[in-house]
């Protein structure tokens, strides 16, 4: 037995709890109101067309046309973690996007093929919703880490260029920014992984429950996808800045602002 169908009617009525966190804005003065509102309408109209058009994608179930859905979603995650780090386009926009599709076709694969063992590997209902969340959390990592890497440089520029005038090449004199950079990205993920069922039931669980899938299948599930997203967030962090590097420095090895918008 699947999950319970929600009527629109109900769902629109639904709305009205944001009233709450709406009027506790307005009552304590935050200035979030226009763009929570904003958001809220972007969320219910990306949804409703996401879900439009992947009731089509599912029908049809070719492999060609899930790669490309798939290919839609790094990119557009790749233009997020862009703008999240305030990065240039013309400079970051294909590093990034490498390092988002290695960070999730990886995981992905092995998830769908050797551990569920599906016979195809691009199969419309798996690939789709897995991807998603593998992404979704290196792109979330990304942005941590990216952001961390590049103002710890900027911060500790002294002791960088020292580095270098010591005889230290980039990638030596980058390796303890690049350090703090991985720990900081990866640790929600492991924080995650050592709470998991006792502080909360997560939403890959969650949703195969609902699914009427037993618990022990959900949990296998879920012991799946946190090591898939764990290791998708290292990829990409690794990647991303390792590949990022070539384009944020100068010859001399000197961090170029130029790199980053204002």
């Amino acid at each position: 037995m699947g999950a319970v169908d929600i009527e629109i009617t109900r769902l629109a009525l639904y709305y009205s709890l944001l009233i709450i966190p709406l009027g506790a804005m307005l009552w304590l003065g935050v200035p979030m109101v226009r763009k929570t509102l904003l958001s809220v309408a972007r969320m219910t109209l990306q949804l409703a067309f996401v879900g439009l058009y992947l009731q089509v994608v599912f029908e049809l179930d070719r492999p060609w046309i899930n790669t490309l859905w798939l290919l839609v979603m790094v990119a557009v995650a790749d233009l997020s973690v862009i703008r999240g780090v305030k990065l240039r386009l013309n400079r970051f926009a294909l590093p990034l996007f490498c390092a988002l599709v290695m960070g999730t076709a990886l995981p992905l694969l092995f998830f769908v093929g050797p551990l569920l063992n599906r016979p195809t590997l691009l199969e419309a209902q798996y690939v789709i919703p897995i991807g998603g969340m593998i992404l979704g959390n290196c792109l979330r990592a990304d942005i941590i880490g990216i952001r961390n890497f590049y103002e710890s440089l900027r911060k500790g520029e002294k002791a960088y260029l020292l580095a270098l005038a010591q005889g230290a090449r980039i990638r030596e004199a980058v390796l303890p920014y690049l350090r703090d950079a991985c720990e900081a990205a990866l640790m929600p993920t492991v924080a995650t992984m050592a709470t998991i069922g006792l502080v909360s039931l997560p939403g890959m669980m969650t949703g195969v429950i609902l699914g009427g899938t037993s618990p022990s299948a959900a949990i296998k599930y879920q012991i799946g996808i946190m090591i898939a997203i764990f290791t998708g967030t290292a990829i990409t962090v690794l990647l991303a800045i390792a590949l990022t590097i070539r384009t944020a420095f100068t010859p001399y090895g000197v961090l170029d602002l130029d790199s980053f918008r204002k």
